[in-house]
């Protein structure tokens, strides 16, 4: 019996022993304020690390989002050229030339972009504003909008929506836009009072501009008390002092440049490759410096003035702008690209490739 109770004394302090262990090991499984503060900093480097990355993935998937709908635009150029065995005006001016309203190129292909349902229901042979009461003006098409757009909502007009902006212009050429005295038209792939086929391109498709990226609701002034001249401007400071119909302030939706799809004058629809891709083209007005794009007069307003447009690409991707060629492949051109090849891209005869004999 003595034998047993010194047994269960054993026993019983053993069993004590390991409970005051385990009761010891749980209370230092916690953890102490130091301990926990480098825990939340460890957590909040790792954060930071992270975001750019993450931040660079989404803009690279925006990125090829907006090279898809350029491709999706090349597709429907050249399902209109087999259609019509042209690619499409730019813009058109009726007899006498007073032509307030033409539908765009961005019109003319809805049907090649799954947009028959839009594309049955407009008259193209009439002025866009007399369908604004369609509603049609003031869609929004997706194809036409760049993911990174953040201002893609529509002009209103008497608490309606009036109009939708674009983000994807087409090339009108380098400098010159129309003349309506002799019908010169300019010298990029699609052009005033003109269509233009394949074999214009004498540089070959691949190397003629067909669009490029733009930004919404651009600062702009038009129709200028001056005639620009026929040469290029080399340099953004080359508007200072000139004035017209300004289209810019301090809200945005005085700035309306690209903000009509419907509308086909350069400054709504096309791009011009007198500047570099987002070459900040100033110009104060009021005490404030705008990014500018330039119109020296509207098509189709007059039977005299020359039609002369700095429309630069702009895009909301780092570096560069997405561009589509006329062959419809899309590519990103460089901020830094050199001018002369830029402007030869930007017309159907540049030589921007040598002559082969």
């Amino acid at each position: 019996m003595k034998f047993e109770s010194a047994y269960h004394r054993c026993c019983f302090h053993r069993d004590s022993i390991r409970s005051d262990q385990l009761f010891s090991t749980g209370k230092n499984r916690g953890l102490t304020l130091i301990e926990l503060l480098v825990v939340i900093v460890i957590i909040g480097i790792l954060t930071a690390l992270l975001f750019p990355a993450v931040q660079a993935a989404r803009e690279a998937a925006r990125r090829i989002v907006c090279a898809n709908n350029l491709k999706q635009v090349g597709l429907a150029i050249h399902q209109y050229d087999s259609t019509f065995r042209s690619f499409p005006p730019a813009f058109l001016i009726g007899s006498p030339g007073d032509t307030r309203g033409s539908w765009s190129i961005h019109g003319r292909i809805l049907p090649f972009i799954e947009q028959e349902n839009l594309g049955d229901r407009i008259d193209l042979n009439q002025d866009w504003h007399h369908q604004v009461d369609s509603g049609i003006p003031a869609a929004r098409i997706n194809t036409y909008i760049c993911p990174n757009e953040s201002n893609a909502y529509p002009r209103f007009r008497n608490a309606k929506p009036y109009v939708h902006p674009i983000n994807y212009g087409f090339n009108f050429g380098s400098w010159l836009i129309y003349d309506p005295v002799t019908g010169e038209a300019g010298d990029g792939a699609f052009r005033t009072n003109r269509v233009t086929r394949f074999a214009d391109m004498l540089d070959g498709t691949s190397h003629t501009l067909c669009a490029t990226e733009v930004k919404a609701y651009t600062s702009y002034f038009r129709n200028s008390a001056v005639d620009p001249g026929t040469q290029i401007p080399d340099s953004p400071d080359f508007f200072s002092g000139h004035s017209g119909e300004m289209k810019l302030g301090p809200q945005l939706d005085q700035n309306t440049g690209h903000t009509v799809w419907p509308d086909g004058r350069v400054h709504h629809s096309g791009v011009t490759t007198v500047f570099r891709p987002n070459q900040f083209v100033g110009y104060e007005h009021d005490g404030i410096v705008y990014d500018i794009d330039f119109s020296s007069w509207q098509e189709g307003r007059s039977m005299v003035r020359k039609t002369y447009a700095a429309v630069t690409a702009r895009s909301y991707h780092p570096e560069l702008v997405n561009a589509l060629m006329m062959d419809g492949s899309v590519s990103g051109i460089s901020n830094s690209v050199e001018l002369g090849v830029y402007q030869a891209m930007g017309t159907v005869v540049g030589q921007e490739i040598p002559n082969q004999q």
